[in-house]
This record gives structure tokens, sequence and C-alpha cells, in this order.
């Protein structure tokens, strides 16, 4: 039965890694821009006339710009389940074919994972080639898992619930543009007031910021942030689950 389970996860991910491969160098050529642009603008520009917690602010900004760009491309690799489900209605495929249902899940959020790791990868190799400095360790490899499995799963379940395409672009506008500036990523939270940076360090970009940042400088990973990571990626898959099983009834 795990076997068969596992062949349903690998069935899923394999469809979305062949039309990946085919657009491979697209997809490489255009996650490129907007990481050279950040670190042009704050690497080049703010980043040698400033200094942050005793180093350079393109050193502080890297981990920030990995949180975010990995929460952006793993979200959006998953918004092509909504147009499944309400346009091409090519979502019944999958739900009419003999898998373990929750396989759809897995395989979707794993897809969308790899695309964020590779986009991450991108960036880590354009950082270095600015003159970034951070500690790469299998750690700092997870908490970036992490962080694409939590807006992978976010991405798949405003694609459960959502009925309308302009309704899945105010996701970005309302939930990921905010986090994308406030938690985090261009600057400390501990820069704004009292109650807006306790809402803000309830979101789970502000705890991928910190652990990145941390562990990329040689610190110690804050155990709270990496517990806050899990918790979210497994209400996530829970969520995203249950949103998927009511589909199949």
């Amino acid at each position: 039965m795990r076997n068969q389970n596992f062949y349903d996860v690998w069935t899923v991910f394999w469809r979305d890694w062949i039309v990946l491969k085919k657009r491979l160098m697209k997809f490489i050529l255009s996650r490129m821009v907007a990481p050279m642009l950040y670190l042009v603008a704050f690497g080049w520009g703010l980043g040698r006339s400033i200094e942050v917690q005793g180093g350079t602010y393109l050193d502080f900004i890297v981990p920030g710009i990995l949180a975010l760009n990995s929460m952006n491309i793993s979200f959006n690799s998953i918004t092509p389940v909504h147009a499944e489900r309400v346009y091409h209605k090519s979502l019944e495929e999958y739900l009419i074919a003999p898998i373990w249902p929750d396989a759809f899940v897995i395989g979707k959020v794993a897809a969308a994972v790899l695309r964020g790791l590779i986009s991450s990868s991108i960036i880590v190799l354009l950082a270095l080639a600015f003159g970034a400095h951070f500690a790469m360790t299998p750690l700092f490899l997870l908490v970036l898992v992490l962080n694409c499995v939590v807006f992978a799963e976010i991405g798949f379940l405003a694609a459960m619930k959502i009925s309308t395409f302009e309704e899945m672009g105010q996701v970005n506008t309302y939930i990921l543009l905010p986090m994308s500036f406030l938690c985090g990523t261009f600057f400390s939270t501990h820069a704004l007031p009292d109650p807006v940076r306790y809402a803000i360090e309830c979101l789970p970009l502000t705890h991928t910021s910190l652990l990145l940042r941390a562990i990329g400088s040689g610190g110690e990973a804050p155990l709270a942030s990496l517990a806050v990571l899990v918790l979210y990626a497994l209400g996530g898959y829970l969520w995203s689950s249950r949103a998927f099983r009511r589909l199949t009834k």
C-alpha cells in the first residue's frame, strides 16, 4: 500500500516535472531578472554604504530575498491548479483516477518546492557573484524547503477555495505583497511598532527570514521559529488534503 501511495505521488510530480523540463531554460532566465534587480539596487547601490548587524547590507538582504523568492515561486507554481479546477475542468482527470487522494496534494506541492529550490539556487549563485557572504548548511536548505512547502500549500488551498481568477490575484495583493515587504526581508521587524511587530511575527515568512539570516551568518537557529514553520507546514497539509478530498466526494 505504501509503495502504491509513493507511486501515485511520483506520477503527479513527474507530470509537472515533464512540463517544467520542457521550459526549464525559460524558467531559469525569467527567475534571474528580479533577483538581479534586487542585488544591483540593494547590493551595489545601498549595500556598500549601509552596515547592518555588524555586516554589509548585502549579506543582510540575501536571506530575505531567498525567503521572498521561494515564497512567490512556490505559491505561483500551484496557482495553475485553480485554472484546472475552474476553467479547464481538467482536474476531473485526477478526481476520477484510481489514486490515493493525498497523492495529488503531495505531488503538486513537491513540484512547487522543486521550482522554488531551483529559483533559490539561482539567487545563491548570483549573490555569491555579487560578493555576498553566508553559510550554506543542511539546516539552511531545510528551512528553504519548509518555506516552499508552506506557501505551496497556501497556494493549493487558495486554488481549491477561490472561484475566480481575479480573486486569486487578490491573494497576492492582500497576503503575499504585505509579507514581501514587512516580514523581515528588507529590514528588521524590530523597527516596526510593537503591535505591528507582534502581528508580523505570527506570519511564516518572518520566521523564514529570521532562520535563514541566523543560519547564514553562522549563528544559532531560533528553534521557536523552526517549530512555527513545521506547524504551518503540517497545518497546511491537513487543510489542503481536506479541501481536495471534499472535491472527490
